[in-house]
């Protein structure tokens, strides 16, 4: 896996989001680049920043925010670290959290914040129109609806090209796609945490991205499994937990976060791994863990 041939994101093929937005299957999830807690500025930004920078040389041209990560540290790095950004790089980004403090979310799905957060991560990206911009999650206070016709009225506005969502169900799927086209579905989904496995089949079948978070799981036994096949293929468990999921459908697109450049190589090398069909079987048998949401 130190092949550095294989090293590039486009190894395992291209997606093409909303039909017009073409990305390689491998991206990156930018959480990772903030404060401990998920809260303010890195410990070591010049890390943080190259990161970003080796990502795209790796051929990553989807990068994956939120408004929520620092609060807007997160898209303020990525603006700086990469703006102006170069060709073909789609960058998501989502809305409907607040941050009172460190390690703590809570839901604001409101029309009238989605608007305000939407602004805010339009400045920080120094963007005039988020190419995917993602219900967060949604929030049992504001009819579902009412957030997801927010969101279509802004992208009429010409201030959002796609509107996607986040930590949902496949029936908000489907509620939402009556309002609006739904180009991508962002929920946790391992080969040890397969809640989603209805959404997934249903993205395929409606050629809706589908973005994977904690590709890991949680659940012991799955990482022994990792590491046994791991052993076997001469790679690192997470490359393998990530060569599962490209295998697991053509619509998904992993994005795996860091703010090391050593672990984000890591993870670009597992675009090119091949999984042997038998040790695709083997994970898939892994039992199931349980959902829990933020991504």
């Amino acid at each position: 896996m130190n092949n550095q041939q294989t090293l590039s994101a486009a190894a395992v093929g291209t997606f093409s989001i909303g039909g017009d937005l073409t990305v390689n299957r491998m991206g990156y999830g930018a959480m990772r680049i903030t404060g401990s807690g998920v809260w303010g500025p890195p410990a070591d930004k010049t890390a943080s920043l190259a990161t970003l920078r080796r990502a795209i040389e790796l051929g990553v041209n989807l990068i994956d925010t939120a408004d929520s990560y620092g609060p807007g540290t997160s898209e303020e790095l990525i603006a700086e670290a990469l703006y102006p950004y170069p060709a073909g790089v789609v960058i998501a980004t989502k809305g409907g959290w607040e941050r009172p403090g460190p390690g703590q979310w809570t839901h604001n799905a409101s029309p009238k914040h989605l608007a305000e957060a939407l602004e805010g991560s339009l400045k920080r990206l120094r963007l005039d129109r988020i190419d995917i911009y993602q219900l967060h999650a949604p929030d049992n206070a504001v009819s579902f609806e009412a957030s997801v016709e927010a969101l279509a009225s802004l992208r009429n506005q010409g201030k959002i090209r796609y509107v996607a969502l986040s930590n949902v169900t496949r029936e908000h799927v489907e509620r939402a796609g009556k309002i609006v086209p739904i180009v991508s579905v962002q929920n946790r989904y391992s080969f040890a945490d397969r809640e989603s496995d209805f959404i997934v089949d249903y993205c395929e079948q409606n050629n809706i991205a589908f973005l994977p978070w904690a590709p890991l799981g949680q659940a012991k036994e799955a990482h022994d499994a990792l590491k046994k096949v791991a052993t076997k293929l001469d790679a690192t468990p997470l490359q393998v937990a990530l060569a599962w999921l490209l295998k697991r459908s053509k619509v998904i697109l992993p994005i795996p976060g860091t703010s090391s450049v050593k672990h984000l190589e890591e993870n670009i090398a597992a675009a090119g791994l091949e999984l042997p069909q038998a040790a695709y079987d083997e994970l898939s048998a892994v039992s199931h863990a349980p959902v829990s949401l933020r991504g």
